[in-house]
């Protein structure tokens, strides 16, 4: 018995982090700069306790998408509608800059291969988003998208985009999100929970703060709830076997 509490005692002060033993606490954010909610998030990433460790993820949103069979919030016009005069309004709120591309949803593969390209830091990611949600640069247009090179350092845009190992990090991170029950970007993945969204950053941070928000008896009911009704898939018969 006393075994058993000294081990509930050590789990515990693991899950709160372990702030008391100087434990660092690992982050995994999984973003895609498609997104303009991961711009926003991407500039509150000081919030975060200085005892959490970020590691960047690119990662590419639309295989999430395919992954899930889910369309992407661009796709739905009224939807595109909503999430642009949101992020401004937040960007305003929050101080930032806002000015989306010239084109939306666009293929953000480049984009991704150069934030790897150049080790992902907090540094070369940041000067790309700013480029494309500050500036409202274009992101598919190859001029536009030396410029972005050259401020990041890189001599030659093709030679880094099209490398076999950069492209293979995305592909694993990509693939990595999804195992983890990745749905949307940005995300977080902490201790095997996920926190999609700019809208869940507060949540989070309180979560990181006290893991119990989470573990009490309706949390896990609500998590597990079933369905009472399912809703055929698009092209499905709803008489169908």
């Amino acid at each position: 018995m006393y075994l058993f509490k000294l081990i509930y005692t050590w789990v515990k002060l693991l899950n709160t982090g372990g702030r008391r033993l100087g434990l660092v606490r690992q982050a995994d954010w999984y973003f895609d700069f498609i997104s303009p909610y991961a711009y926003l998030q991407f500039h509150q990433l000081s919030r975060l306790p200085k005892d959490v460790e970020i590691r960047l993820k690119p990662t590419l949103f639309a295989g999430l998408l395919n992954f899930w069979g889910q369309l992407g919030p661009a796709e739905i016009p009224e939807k595109k509608r909503h999430t642009f005069q949101l992020c401004r309004w937040r960007a305003a709120r929050l101080g930032l800059q806002f000015k989306a591309p010239p084109r939306h949803p666009f293929n953000p593969l480049a984009t991704l291969r150069l934030a790897i390209a150049t080790g992902a830091t907090m540094k070369s990611v940041g000067i790309i988003f700013d480029y494309l949600w500050a500036e409202g640069q274009d992101a598919q247009d190859q001029d536009s998208l030396r410029i972005l090179a050259d401020r990041l350092g890189v001599q030659d845009l093709e030679l880094a985009t099209g490398d076999e190992a950069v492209k293979m990090v995305l592909r694993s991170n990509t693939e990595e999100a999804c195992a983890a029950g990745v749905y949307g970007v940005p995300s977080f993945v902490i201790d095997g929970i996920s926190f999609w969204g700019d809208d869940m950053m507060q949540m989070m941070l309180e979560w990181l703060d006290d893991p119990n928000i989470l573990d009490d008896p309706e949390s896990h009911r609500i998590a597990n709830l079933p369905a009472a009704a399912v809703r055929p898939r698009p092209g499905v018969s709803v008489n169908s076997k």
